[in-house]
């Protein structure tokens, strides 16, 4: 699927059930090695892990699946054996970022400058999906404002250095950011 270089960075964005990991095991599907990085950890809330092994059922099995939620930049770098790396998502990163780092805001800077480092060196093609917060109601307590904020934050980040980004809007892909095509020489 992929023919393009190994830095090849997408950035799935989208609201909740708006397609986005859908489309994005579109996009993983063409490849023969595909590693799914999940950031969602198995938990005691039971509507998470019924959400977590669905879609772990929409996956084909033969998949490598690693769950890292925090340490993004390490679980990149460790891929080996690769065609194509699936990171699902960072919004659950973001999350847990605040939970580990708090008000720091240097730590977190860090941790989305070493995620950006990391992706600009994949071993492979890299999808990645993440929610697209900024549309909805400002949030009433400082928490959810400054998670919006941080997630914010790392969208445009990696966005800045995908070659593709890609909005989904009830289940429509909507290409924000284009890979360059190749001049044709006549």
């Amino acid at each position: 699927m992929h023919a393009g270089p190994a830095r090849d960075v997408t950035l799935v964005l989208g609201g909740v059930r708006s397609g986005k990991s859908r489309y994005a095991l579109q996009l993983a599907a063409g490849a023969q090695r595909v590693t799914f990085l999940a950031t969602a950890e198995r938990c005691e809330d039971e509507e998470m892990q019924r959400k977590i092994e669905r879609h772990l059922a929409e996956r084909p099995q033969h998949w490598k699946t690693i769950e890292e939620p925090l340490n993004l930049a390490s679980a990149i770098g460790a891929v080996r054996d690769c065609d194509m790396l699936l990171i699902d998502c960072l919004t659950l990163f973001a999350g847990k970022l605040l939970d580990v780092w708090g008000d720091d805001s240097a730590a977190l800077s860090e941790n989305i400058a070493e995620l950006c480092a990391a992706l600009r060196t994949a071993p492979c093609p890299v999808v990645l999906v993440s929610n697209e917060v900024g549309s909805g109601v400002v949030p009433a307590f400082e928490m959810g404002r400054r998670y919006r904020d941080l997630l914010g934050e790392i969208n445009q980040r990696v966005a800045a250095i995908a070659d593709q980004v890609v909005l989904m809007v009830a289940g429509l892909p909507l290409v924000l950011k284009a890979r360059p095509r190749k001049e044709v020489s006549s």
